[in-house]
């Protein structure tokens, strides 16, 4: 694990409220697979005093000054629209790779991919991951993107130059079938079951896809989100009840990702 700080390599609006910020990392930080994350901190000014929580978007090696890590993010509040202001050749402070990522096994294809909203953030990775370190056929993994608005779809363009195929809903109806995305995810396992599910979103979607994949019989892999102080299992203050009901989990360490069995959805 690193801590420290890290240089900003760039910092680039991608539209309305949403950034991808590529940091300068070293071997630790680079080492990170598909659903882990990082919490990051503002060097400049007193507050916010904490770090926060962000996915990785993707690691990558293929820039001028070395190897790179990517965070998407939304701007919902003063961290983040501070984050927002900062430039190239900035310093922030990190520290990760944290939790547990996703769970891939040596000969997993036919795959569904399911990110509503900012819950795209780690699914690009996962899927070039999946493509490049598993030798996934990209004609074998199926991309459902959801977002309130057409403004809010991301990174449609990079799951496309991977060859992916690709299904766009909305709340609106604004781009894509206007619908949960979720309605989309179990027409398609209604013609053809995939041999697993990953999803990210919003608490809701989460819950409705481990109810789906369930109804088909169809391993499920989120990725939670949740407020957290330190990163590392010692503030307990990301605690989430699981099925089993004498125990909580902790979505900074045993988590981010789980199996969806394993959550207790309310």
């Amino acid at each position: 694990m690193f801590l420290g700080k890290v240089q900003v390599l760039s910092n680039k609006r991608l539209s309305s409220s949403y950034y991808k910020i590529g940091l300068n990392c070293d071997s630790d930080l680079f080492k990170a697979t598909p659903g882990q994350f990082v919490m990051l901190r503002l060097t400049s000014g007193i507050m916010p005093f904490l770090r926060r929580p962000f996915s990785v978007h993707n690691v990558t090696g293929k820039n001028n000054n070395g190897q790179c890590i990517d965070i998407l993010y939304e701007v919902v509040g003063e961290f983040t629209g501070r984050l927002s202001e900062i430039r190239a050749g900035e310093w922030v402070d990190i520290m990760g790779p944290l939790g547990k990522g996703f769970a891939l096994t040596e000969n997993c294809s036919k795959i569904f991919i399911v990110a509503g909203g900012i819950g795209v953030a780690p699914m690009f990775f996962l899927s070039s991951y999946i493509i490049e370190k598993k030798h996934v056929d990209s004609l074998d993994i199926k991309v459902f993107l959801g977002a309130r608005t057409k403004e809010c779809i991301l990174c449609r363009d990079d799951f496309y130059n991977l060859g992916l195929e690709i299904i766009v809903t909305t709340d609106d109806g604004s781009e894509g079938e206007p619908c949960f995305i979720t309605s989309s995810v179990e027409a398609a396992l209604a013609q053809s079951r995939p041999e697993i599910i990953f999803a990210c979103g919003p608490l809701g979607m989460l819950k409705s896809v481990a109810r789906i994949a369930l109804k088909y019989g169809v391993p499920c892999q989120v990725s939670m989100e949740s407020l957290m102080a330190c990163g590392i299992g010692a503030c307990l203050g990301c605690a989430l009840e699981g099925n089993d009901e004498s125990k909580y989990l902790h979505v900074c360490k045993d988590g981010p990702v789980f199996d969806a069995c394993d959550i207790k959805f309310v």
